[in-house]
């Protein structure tokens, strides 16, 4: 079997005949619009600072859009969504299905992962008789792909996440929540922090400190064996890094 049930998401059906055009003017990326396009997308919502609030897949379907979370941030989600809502026709309901995923050839009504092809594809319906997904760190790590929670926190911009690689941002479709600080970093600023894939030699856990010469580089995330994501001052990721005790060599960047 090479399907999977991936807990710890929550499916959020949304229906009205304003949804479409109402999250359209939140989020970062543009939710296909048409029967003939029905495109997996992956985006955020954003504070009006800018910042990561929430990240999600969304999955549109004939009379509704399939809103795929991590279960941590679906109430905050919903609540904010519902705060925006006024007086829009568009309801929110918990659907009963599940998240599953898989690394063959995806079924008909899967959809390739939109970060990156590695993750394989995503689909949604019954877990029964599925196993649970194995811990994909590894694979999150290898492709430098931030996690809800990890990397991912209400401090981040979500360029120096990856987000424009990751495929979770348009910038031809206007205005959304959060867009005109996210522009400015696209066409105006060189972004000096961010998300790096680095090695790890010795013993420091995700949350430790990265330092060069007593000064302050960056923090450790996600790690899986001597490999790790780590945020990072891109003007002081040099040489002799360390985490603890732990020697950090930079490998590369998320906007390479």
């Amino acid at each position: 079997m090479n399907k999977f049930h991936l807990p710890g998401r929550r499916v959020i059906t949304i229906t009205g005949s304003e949804r479409v055009g109402f999250l359209q003017g939140l989020i970062t990326n543009t939710i296909p619009d048409g029967p003939s396009d029905t495109r997996l997308i992956y985006a955020a919502l954003l504070t009006p600072q800018g910042k990561y609030l929430a990240d999600f897949f969304i999955k549109p379907q004939p009379d509704s859009l399939l809103l795929d979370v991590a279960e941590t941030h679906a109430d905050m989600l919903l609540q904010r969504l519902t705060m925006y809502r006024l007086r829009a026709d568009v309801q929110f309901t918990t659907s009963p299905l599940s998240v599953i995923i898989g690394y063959d050839s995806p079924p008909e009504t899967a959809d390739i992962d939109p970060r990156h092809t590695a993750l394989g594809w995503r689909a949604y319906g019954d877990p029964t008789d599925l196993e649970t997904a194995p811990d994909n760190t590894a694979l999150y790590v290898e492709h430098l792909i931030p996690q809800t929670g990890e990397e991912l926190t209400p401090d981040t911009y979500i360029l120096e996440a990856g987000f424009e690689r990751l495929n979770g941002v348009d910038f031809k479709k206007g205005c959304f929540i959060g867009q005109e600080i996210v522009a400015r970093m696209k066409y105006k600023t060189e972004l000096r922090k961010g998300l790096a894939h680095v090695t790890v030699e010795g013993d420091a856990p995700p949350g430790t400190a990265i330092t060069l010469d007593g000064k302050a580089v960056g923090t450790l995330h996600s790690r899986a064996g001597d490999q790790a994501i780590a945020y990072l001052r891109f003007d002081r990721a040099k040489d002799g890094m360390v985490a603890g005790a732990a020697k950090v060599t930079l490998s590369k960047q998320s906007n390479a």
